[in-house]
C-alpha cells in the first residue's frame, strides 16, 4: 500500500512525459496481467481467437489474452446525431436542398450487430434518408413542402427504423430543420407575398373611401332635407306674415283693399331683396329701372308670376 501510494505521488509530482511513460507501462502491465477497462457509455467487444464470445459492460474485465481472449473494440452507446443534406426538386419543379437531422444510438442488447454488420454506419444512414427524401417531396408542392415537414420527418423516421433496427441501430429522433429553395424562389416568394398584402390593403382602402362617401353623401342628403324644412318654415312664415300684415293694414286704413296691400308689401319686400344683394361683399352689379313708373311695373310683374304660379 505504501508502495502505491509512493508511485501516485511520483505521478502527480512528475512533468507530463514521465506521465506519459507511466501511463503506457501501466497500460502494459494491465495487459500483462489480462485487465482491460470499459469507460461509461461504452461496451466492449470481446473475442476469442478471432470469433465474437460477448459484449464487455462498463467496468473492469479480465481478458486472457493467452486463452485467445482480446478486445475487438468500443462501440459507443451515446445518442450520435447526423446532419444530412438532400437536393431534390418539388412537384412544381423548384429545386430545394432539404436537411435532416437523424438522431440515434446503438443498442446494449444488439451491440455485435451493430459493431459487425456495418461497416460505415453514417452512410447507410444517409443513403435510407436520400431516398425517402427524394421519393417524398417529388410528390409535393412547394408551399405544402413547408407546411408537411413533419409528415417527412415521420416518413424518413419509420424508414429508417425498419432499416436500421436489423443493424443494432435505434432511431432517436427524426427532425427536418429547413427546406432552402433557391435565393431567386426565396424573392419571388417574398414579392409575392408582398403583392397579395398590397391588395387586400388597397381592397381595405377602397372600402374604407366607400364608407367615407356613403356617410358623406348621406350627411349631405340629410342636411338638403333639414334645408328643406328650414326654407318651407321660412316660406310659410312669411306667408303668415304677409296675411296679418295685409289683413291689419286693411282694417287699420279705411278705403285700401287687399291688392293695394299687397302691391304695397311686394314692393318692399323687393326693396329689401336689393338692398341685401348690395350689402353683399362678394354681390355682382345688378341693373334696376329706377323712377316712379318703375316701381308700379315691378309691382305688376311681381303680382303676376304669383298668379301665374298659383294657377298652374
Amino acid at each position: 500500500m505504501g508502495l502505491a501510494c509512493a508511485r501516485l505521488l511520483l505521478y502527480l509530482g512528475s512533468d507530463l512525459p514521465t506521465r506519459l511513460i507511466y501511463t503506457l507501462v501501466v497500460i502494459k502491465m494491465g495487459n500483462l496481467f489480462c485487465c482491460i477497462q470499459v469507460d461509461q457509455s461504452t461496451v466492449a467487444i470481446k473475442e476469442r481467437f478471432g470469433k465474437f464470445e460477448d459484449i464487455l459492460e462498463p467496468g473492469c474485465h479480465c481478458l486472457p489474452w493467452f486463452l485467445g481472449s482480446q478486445l475487438a473494440g468500443h462501440l459507443s452507446l451515446r445518442v450520435q446525431q447526423l446532419d444530412v443534406r438532400c437536393e431534390t426538386k418539388t412537384k412544381d419543379n423548384v429545386f430545394v436542398n432539404v436537411v435532416a437531422s437523424i438522431q440515434y444510438r446503438a443498442l446494449a442488447d444488439k451491440a455485435n450487430d451493430a459493431f459487425y454488420k456495418l461497416s460505415n454506419t453514417k452512410s447507410q444512414i444517409q443513403a435510407y434518408v436520400f431516398d425517402v427524401i427524394r421519393a417524398s417531396v417529388p410528390k409535393l408542392l412547394l408551399d405544402d413542402a413547408f407546411e408537411q415537414k413533419n409528415d417527412i420527418a415521420k416518413a424518413v423516421e419509420d424508414e429508417l427504423e425498419k432499416a436500421m433496427s436489423a443493424y443494432g441501430y435505434e432511431i432517436v429522433q427524426t427532425l427536418i430543420v429547413d427546406i432552402e429553395p433557391d435565393d431567386r424562389v426565396k424573392r419571388a416568394m417574398n414579392e409575392i407575398n408582398a403583392a397579395a398584402r398590397m391588395r387586400v390593403a388597397a381592397t381595405e382602402k377602397a372600402e374604407a373611401e366607400k364608407i367615407l362617401q356613403i356617410k358623406r353623401a348621406e350627411g349631405e342628403a340629410e342636411s338638403k332635407y333639414l334645408s328643406g324644412l328650414g326654407i318651407a318654415r321660412q316660406r310659410q312664415a312669411i306667408v303668415d306674415g304677409l296675411r296679418d300684415s295685409v289683413l291689419g293694414f286693411s282694417v287699420n286704413v279705411p278705403g285700401t283693399t287687399a291688392k293695394d296691400v299687397m302691391d304695397m308689401v311686394l314692393v318692399t319686400q323687393y326693396f329689401d331683396t336689393m338692398k341685401e344683394i348690395g350689402a353683399a361683399s362678394k354681390s355682382s352689379a345688378v341693373f334696376i329701372p329706377h323712377g316712379p313708373g318703375a316701381v308700379r311695373d315691378v309691382a305688376s310683374q311681381i303680382r303676376d308670376g304669383l298668379l301665374q304660379a298659383s294657377q298652374h
